[in-house]
């Protein structure tokens, strides 16, 4: 089994969300899309949620602070699915429906 050991890390230099794909412009002229179901918090953001994100670092992973979501770029090149459980996922999409009735 071999492993993949990048020259250099790419970094990432422009983020656009749809309803229905995440893309991430990288630094070496890549674009990465993935199906944004793959990040269940950023399918029920709104739009200003999902356009508040910020680079971690000097760009090796995005966060959007208002979800407490995180995606390193590693994780998009390695075609890796949030890992958040079920049960965490439910808890927060809860806490999020107590806010928006109180």
């Amino acid at each position: 089994m071999t492993t993949l050991v990048l020259e250099r890390e790419p970094v990432v230099i422009n983020v656009t969300i749809t309803d229905e794909k995440l893309t991430v412009d990288l630094d070496d002229g890549r674009s990465l899309i993935v199906p944004l179901d793959w990040y269940p918090r950023l399918v029920h953001a709104s739009p200003k949620e999902r356009n508040n994100w910020q680079l971690l670092g000097d760009g090796y992973a995005i966060e959007w602070p208002d979800l407490d979501e995180h995606i390193g770029i590693e994780g998009l090149l390695a075609g890796r699915r949030s890992g958040e459980s079920k049960e965490s996922f439910q808890r927060w999409l809860a806490s999020r429906q107590s806010v928006t009735h109180a």
